[in-house]
């Protein structure tokens, strides 16, 4: 084993694969990995350097796999172990890292663990998930909210007392302040990193310690002030003691020391933080002996601005001095980012391509989403289909996951556009059958050549991999920024306003070289012209 930590990662391109939604090989509806195996060569068409697979492992799906039963077993609704290790072997040969995703925090009620946990307070698991008695008039022991609504606290008859779940009922949460519940959990580790993974995305990495106080949350200065709007009563509570807490950090180094025993692996962590994600990032990231990376959810929002994009790339390089992060667009979890960002009567083929571009330009790794390569829209779906707990539990005001999860369009007029000869578990829009993998391998100005091309020119310029970054003065809804490193000085500028713009050079900076000059962008005499949702990237002089 080698000792050194080879970094890859930093600067790389991640496709994440939403297993149930990629390819089905047996007709059964669902996604597979044989299935995954078979269309890894299209990802590495894209130009991406490794896969991030969403949950495989055995589960009851109560919430999609992110409820895992058995975290060294893989669930027959994605087939055996072997089919891994075709996923891992067909990946390498292709020169892609595979990353799988590890869920922590919370394992399935049927889990074996949780289950003799429940059987008494002094069996030999009983205190490996979080028990605690009521207060004195039955009700829980305190405030706790889960994320997917109600109460934290769920309880059970046998023992007599709550456990905490911050998610699903059926999802209890372990308790991290026991060392044989982290050394069980760092075995399920070991036993992928032997099975030849390259690295592991840490789901909602900062709820792994609670507080042992059980201390209640505090009420948002907002909910005081009776100005709160959110659907979710999750977000009127200031999460100071169910999550981010300070024991997290041991943890964190333990689970690096691990990683650290096999050569080039890398931990990336989602941070969902929603007052400290930044704070939270530069922790786990600081001091090269925690997390490689992680990302967080500031640009996984409805926000599309230059200036909110310049805030959170210059509140992360103020707050992170040694880390890293993974910036993405879309995720498993929101709307996707052409739905959330077109705005009315805009072009969503637009503005894919315009976000492809600013994406390849941050400095930080980057994620794609599947099929945001294509420019998917968020599918409008009935409640009858719906599949997702949380959509159910609070719609219509929020309507869920599952219109960002269903399943990829690969043919167009193939039966259920290629995905399955079956029946999908989610329904497949019209309008994403029209997008398909092959109708756009055929075009020269798709939004899948946009994306490969765009790949392709981040590749080719180191100072877009790991160059840092100086924003320029720009007016209105510019944004305008230098990358330098790697022997070059790169000059990208973006307009994010459905109106034309132009930009004036400022002094002392010039354009030596046009690298990209976006459709309808023009300059001359020192003054940039961008179009509606323009982009240019230069070599600055």
């Amino acid at each position: 084993m080698a000792s050194d930590h080879a970094e890859w990662w930093r600067g790389c391109v991640i496709y994440q694969i939403y297993p149930r939604s990629f390819q089905d090989t047996t007709g059964d509806g669902s996604g597979d990995l044989r299935g995954i195996t078979s269309r890894l060569a299209h990802v590495a068409s894209l130009g991406a350097d490794a896969v991030w697979l969403s949950p495989f492992f055995k589960s009851p799906m109560a919430d999609m796999g992110y409820d895992v039963s058995d975290y060294t077993a893989v669930d027959p609704m994605f087939g055996t172990s072997a089919d891994f290790d075709a996923v891992v072997a067909e990946a390498h040969r292709l020169g892609l890292k595979v990353i799988i995703d590890q869920v922590l925090s919370h394992s399935s009620d049927r889990h074996e663990w949780f289950v003799e946990s429940r059987t008494s307070r002094d069996n030999p698991r009983a205190d490996w998930y979080v028990w605690a008695d009521p207060r004195p008039d039955g009700t829980a022991p305190n405030n706790w909210l889960s994320v997917f609504g109600g109460p934290a606290w769920e309880w059970d008859a046998t023992r007599r007392q709550y456990y905490m779940h911050n998610f699903l009922a059926s999802q209890p949460d372990l308790n991290f302040h026991n060392p044989e519940v982290q050394d069980a959990l760092l075995e399920t580790v070991r036993f992928w990193l032997e099975r030849g993974v390259d690295g592991f995305r840490l789901d909602t990495v900062n709820y792994y310690v609670h507080d042992r106080w059980l201390r209640s949350n505090p009420p948002l200065a907002s909910s005081v002030a009776g100005t709160n709007t959110e659907t979710n009563p999750y977000l009127y509570q200031e999460h100071l003691f169910d999550k981010t807490q300070p024991e997290n950090l041991a943890f964190l180094k333990r689970f690096r020391a691990l990683l650290d025993e096999y050569e080039g692996r890398v931990a990336v962590g989602e941070v969902g933080d929603e007052a400290r994600s930044l704070q939270t990032l530069a922790a786990y990231t600081s001091g090269g002996d925690k997390l490689d990376m992680c990302y967080t959810f500031d640009l996984l929002g409805p926000q599309f601005s230059a200036a909110h994009v310049r805030g959170c790339v210059e509140a992360f390089e103020s707050a992170v001095s040694d880390g890293w992060v993974c910036w993405a667009f879309s995720n498993h979890d929101v709307v996707r980012h052409v739905t959330r960002w077109t705005r009315p009567g805009g072009d969503p083929e637009r503005t894919a391509k315009f976000s492809i571009a600013l994406l390849s330009c941050l400095r930080g790794s980057i994620c794609l989403y599947q099929g945001e390569e294509l420019g998917l829209e968020e599918a409008e779906l009935a409640f009858e289909d719906l599949r997702d707990p949380y959509g159910i539990r609070f719609w219509p005001g929020f309507k869920g996951r599952d219109g960002c999860r269903t399943p990829m369009v690969w043919e167009k007029g193939a039966n259920n556009a290629g995905f399955s000869i079956g029946r999908p578990w989610l329904p497949i829009p019209e309008s994403h059958r029209a997008r398909a993998v092959d109708i756009q391998n055929g075009e020269e100005k798709s939004v899948l050549a946009s994306y490969r091309a765009m790949l392709a020119l981040r590749r080719r310029h180191a100072a877009l991999v790991q160059g840092s970054t100086r924003f320029l003065d720009a007016e209105g809804e510019v944004l305008a920024f230098i990358r330098e490193g790697g022997g070059e000085k790169l000059l990208c500028v973006f307009n994010f306003a459905e109106d034309p713009a132009n930009w004036p050079l400022p002094q002392g900076i010039d354009v030596a070289e046009t690298i990209d000059l976006g459709a309808g962008a023009a300059l001359q005499e020192k003054i940039l012209s961008l179009p509606p949702l323009g982009c240019f990237l230069g070599r600055a002089g």
